[in-house]
């Protein structure tokens, strides 16, 4: 009777998990409906409404798998053959909520007619030549930006242009990358001693498989570099996890930020300094690819923080929402930044400083990144949903209630209204701020029971 029940439960809880993964299915497909078919957008505000609040419901049924893969109560198959199905449904189609990956495929097949892509904007008389009305038209800031990627997401463009040069060759990196993650979050799950379905978090959240397969961002690759800097952890070589954390920021900046999950004191031993060693060799290393461009080398970075940041304080929800009941000052951007700067600086020296007893706990090694990564995120409160995508790689590993509802709310950030209303990042920031209070009393608590 006892086996019976137990093939009978277990039925049930596949069938569950079939049904949500159906359910996410269809909530994809439907917010691929929505797409015009030749327009780089979804059209109406009411369409952008409708596509939102698909990506919302899809996040709530995609805690159901979450739930049941925290139970052991998910195969690790299905999770694997509907990550698949998800990614595979909008790689197929044409992206619309970004128009990033043209400038991918510009930098590539710019730096394949032996140029470095550093030096002349895309309008630039000297690159005439390679204009078309496929990708040309579609590049954002033409006229008046070089390209902002750091050297290894360009060898990754150069990469993907000698195979073809189209948005969709982009997305098949991109989805290629997103694939490799999932597979070392397993490694990862299975030598930390934790069901392996609960890849789920990663695998089946609606942001990641929107903004990679969908939208073809390279921040796929960076999240990827995070993940091997991870299992280089557990495999006791931190010179190898700071050259693979290296090769993140190389692709995406923000990064860096977690230098000290990866290098840091380890009590009884000496500090050793082969992984900084590392983590700045690459990097020399990559510059020097593109060391033509001379002072160029860093692109458009200084002017995209221009209009992202400093000359934008309203863009800052905190500040934004105090501007509402006193007026600030000229200076109020920087004097935050400053402070944000000084905070993270001190989080990062307060994870370096602690002695740890095993570099190697990788649920530990997670906590760390994951603390640093949200922390950076929430200080500059981006206006662009798939930069939160890299919490979800730590969040995996030590799921957090806080960071799988940023996560998740951030698709608001899509609707036509976000900049012109403080409702939508008060319902975004609000209560993470509240369930992180929660997560940094709870969390440690149960790793502590899980490790004893």
């Amino acid at each position: 009777m006892t086996v019976l029940t137990n093939v009978v439960v277990k039925q049930t809880q596949f069938k569950i998990g079939l049904g949500i993964g159906a359910a996410l299915l269809g909530l994809t497909a439907a917010g691929q409906s929505l797409h015009l078919r030749g327009s780089q957008g979804l059209g109406s505000p009411l369409r952008i409404s409708i596509f939102v609040g698909c990506c919302l419901l899809a996040c709530a049924v995609f805690a159901g798998g979450v739930f049941l893969a925290r139970r052991q109560q998910l195969s690790i198959w299905l999770v694997l053959l509907v990550a698949g199905l998800l990614r595979i449904l909008v790689l197929v189609s044409p992206p619309f909520l970004s128009t990033a990956l043209y400038r991918y495929v510009w930098d590539g097949r710019v730096q394949l007619a032996g140029i470095n892509p550093y030096i002349y904007v895309p309008a630039a008389p000297e690159l005439k030549s390679l204009r078309d009305q496929a990708i040309f038209p579609n590049i954002n800031r033409p006229d008046y930006a070089v390209t902002i990627y750091p050297p290894v997401a360009q060898m990754i463009f150069r990469s993907v242009a000698r195979v073809a040069q189209t948005p969709y060759a982009i997305k098949a990196a991109a989805a290629l990358f997103d694939t490799i993650t999932i597979i070392v979050l397993i490694r990862l799950l299975s030598s930390a001693g934790k069901p392996v379905a609960q890849v789920v978090v990663y695998a089946w959240h609606p942001l990641p498989i929107w903004e990679f397969a969908g939208n073809g961002h390279i921040d796929a690759a960076a999240i990827c570099f995070i993940a091997v800097a991870l299992l280089a952890a557990s495999w006791r070589s931190p010179a190898l996890a700071c050259a693979a954390l290296a090769g993140a920021v190389l692709v995406k900046f923000l990064p860096a930020v977690l230098l000290p999950a990866f290098w840091h004191r380890q009590a009884g031993r000496k500090l050793g300094w082969g992984a900084p060693l590392a983590f700045a060799a690459v990097i020399v290393a990559a510059y020097l690819c593109y060391a033509s461009a001379g002072r160029h080398v860093l692109g458009f970075l200084p002017g995209y923080a221009s209009e992202e940041g400093v000359a934008h304080e309203t863009r800052l929800f905190p500040l934004a929402l105090l501007a509402r009941f006193v007026r600030l000052p000229g200076w109020a951007g920087a004097a935050y930044y400053a402070g944000a700067a000084i905070g993270l600086l001190a989080l990062g020296a307060a994870v370096f400083l602690r002695a740890w007893k095993d570099a190697t706990d990788v649920p530990r090694v997670a906590g760390a990144a994951l603390l640093l990564a949200t922390s950076l995120t929430i200080a500059i409160f981006p206006h662009y949903p798939w930069y939160f995508a890299w919490l979800l790689l730590p969040c995996t590993l030590l799921p957090a209630l806080s960071v799988l509802y940023l996560t998740s709310a951030v698709f608001l950030i899509y609707l036509a209204s976000y900049d012109e209303s403080l409702l939508w990042p008060c319902l975004i920031y609000g209560p993470f701020g509240l369930l992180a209070l929660r997560d940094l009393i709870a969390l440690p608590r149960q790793n502590h029971l899980q490790r004893s």
